[in-house]
């Protein structure tokens, strides 16, 4: 009986292994080395990055075979990993790492602490951010100055986060590059 059900159970696997990425996706997939493909590579492997957090804001700028990296990072490692990542991607031919290691501070960790329950509590507005390995919303410190940079559904969720961040205490600046979803 139970060498029936794992045979099933493989070949049900199988078959969604074969079909699930044609039903998943209309769009054929960019030929390997071109723009379209590096794009895609890169965002891929950043977003993969195993200590890549909601503190990190990692972006980048892809012409031609040159990508280069920007943003901060609380973790000089998470700097040369994805330099590292992104130098083994077929068509990427030099990367222009521009990303800045953010200074290490007791307090800017207290603020990123606090500014991160300000955001994500249970009873905040903004907690349906919070979902997801990688929240949607990052909150970058550096010497107490908040950057929060992402993606909200509304310019009433951009204004709250503003908002919130603000009330804490510590915090010297908040700039708020939150993006609208059109």
């Amino acid at each position: 009986m139970k060498r029936t059900s794992i045979r099933i159970l493989s070949a049900i696997l199988g078959i969604f292994t074969l079909v699930g990425p044609s039903i998943a996706s209309n769009k054929p997939r960019p030929a390997p080395g071109t723009h379209e493909y590096i794009v895609r590579e890169v965002r891929h492997e950043l977003l993969m990055l195993p200590f890549y957090s909601v503190f990190d804001n990692l972006d980048y700028t892809v012409n031609g075979g040159v990508v280069t990296l920007m943003g901060q990072v609380i973790r000089p490692t998470l700097k040369s990993d994805a330099e590292n990542v992104v130098k083994s991607i077929e068509g990427v031919s030099k990367v222009v790492n521009d990303i800045k290691v953010l200074p290490l501070s007791p307090m800017d960790n207290g603020i990123r602490i606090a500014v991160f329950r300000k955001l994500y509590g249970w009873n905040s507005p903004l907690f349906r951010y919070s979902e997801g390995a990688i929240p949607q919303l990052h909150i970058i410190v550096d010497n107490g100055n908040v950057t929060l940079v992402g993606f909200v559904d509304s310019a009433m969720d951009k204004e709250i986060a503003g908002m919130l961040a603000n009330q804490v205490p510590n915090v010297f600046s908040v700039k708020n590059d939150l993006v609208v979803h059109p």
